[in-house]
Order: C-alpha cells, then structure tokens, then sequence
C-alpha cells in the first residue's frame, strides 16, 4: 500500500524550465542565423509560459516564413531535448517510489509540450499519473487539475497527500484548497505578505524531496495511505 499520494509541479519545481528555455532559444536563434535582438524578443514571449498561439506572435514580431504549427513543434522538440531536472530530483523521486508513494504531476500548460519535457527529463517512468491544464480545460488553482491528477494515480483527494510546487497561487493555495498538504520549493525567495503560509517551505527539489522521505519513514505501518 502506498504511504501516501504526493502531486509535484512540474516547471520551476522539478525541471529548470527557465535554463532549458534559454539553451532552447539560443541554439534556435544561432540555426536560423537570427540577430542578437530576436532571441531575447523570443525570450520575452515565452519566458512566462508557452502555447501554440505564442508563437503566433513569435512568428510575426520576427518576420519569420515558417508556419506558427512548424515553430511550435520546433520548440516540442528543442525542450524535450533540453530539458533537465534540477540536481537530485531523478535519485530522489527513485527513493520515494521505493518506499511506497504515489507520484504524480499537476501542472499548467499544454500537454504536447508538458509530456514531452516529462519524457525529455527522464521523469515519465518515475510518475504514476500527470494532468495537464489544457488537456482538462482548467489551469491551477482550479481543483479540477488536482483532482484528475490524484485520480490518475490510483488515488483520491480525499484521502490527503502533499502538493509540492514553487508557486504560492497556483500551487500552494491551489494544493492547500484541493485538501493537501503543502510543501513550497522557495528557490530562497520570500514568502508573499498577506498569504498564508505553506505547511513547510524548503529552498529546492532535492530537499523537498528529501522531506518526503523523512516524513514518510517516520510514519508507523499501521498509518501507511493515511493521512
């Protein structure tokens, strides 16, 4: 039986988005010979997230012939070929299903691309279950994200588990009111006034992870899917 049900974020929390976006943009902008200005124009469209219709706007600030489908399935195949998990995650998340968790990913986006930076990071064989906002028509906070996401791990909100992510709205008030535990990964920023504060606050994904661990080796057998 599985000690218990935990939903990582996937940008920013697990996988470097912002250094694999980087490595993405710079490779692309040196393949099509693009001006120094234009990778830092595509960097600005993108840097807070990316959907097919971004690069409408990419194609046409930048003047370029190719189609916006083409430009988006070129960034498809860039990240999921850049993309890294931070240092320790894959180890960990290896302990963690050792142990006895259920992992799962509840994150924004796109599915084509979320999948794919899952696969890419090497992430897809250690999870039980993913949901991705747009594949449900929602985006975090909204309950729905979570709910499919535990679902899909075999498992309920109802029976409790952790909500591990970066963001204080989307992730740690979206976690706290889908009923989970909260778990924030601060990359040593401060909390934001006036919000209340995550169950427990730690600087990254390895340490989050470690956490996990702890808490879940302290739990007796007889409590084991409990919360």
């Amino acid at each position: 039986m599985s000690i218990s049900l935990v939903l990582f974020d996937l940008d920013s929390t697990l996988i470097d988005r912002q250094g694999s976006l980087d490595s993405w943009v710079r490779q692309f902008s040196t393949v099509r010979e693009l001006p120094e200005p234009s990778a830092r124009v595509i960097l600005d469209i993108l840097r807070a997230r990316a959907h097919p219709q971004d690069f409408v706007r990419v194609k046409l600030t930048l003047g370029l012939a190719d189609s916006a489908e083409s430009l988006w399935r070129s960034y498809v195949s860039g990240m999921t070929q850049q993309v890294r998990c931070y240092d320790g995650v894959l180890g960990g998340l290896r302990s963690l299903k050792a142990d006895g968790w259920s992992i799962g990913i509840a994150t924004n986006g796109a599915p084509d691309i979320q999948y794919a930076k899952l696969d890419g990071a090497g992430l897809s064989e250690l999870v039980d279950g993913v949901c991705a906002s747009g594949e449900v028509g929602r985006r975090k906070p909204d309950r729905t994200v979570f709910e499919v996401a535990a679902r899909r791990c075999g498992a309920r909100l109802a029976d409790g588990g952790w909500m591990v992510g970066d963001n204080p709205s989307t992730d740690m008030e979206g976690g706290r009111a889908a009923g989970l535990r909260t778990l924030w990964v601060s990359g040593e920023r401060q909390w934001p006034e006036g919000v209340e504060s995550p169950d427990v606050s730690v600087p990254d994904a390895q340490a989050a992870v470690g956490h996990l661990a702890m808490w879940g080796r302290s739990r007796s057998p007889q409590l084991s899917g409990a919360m």
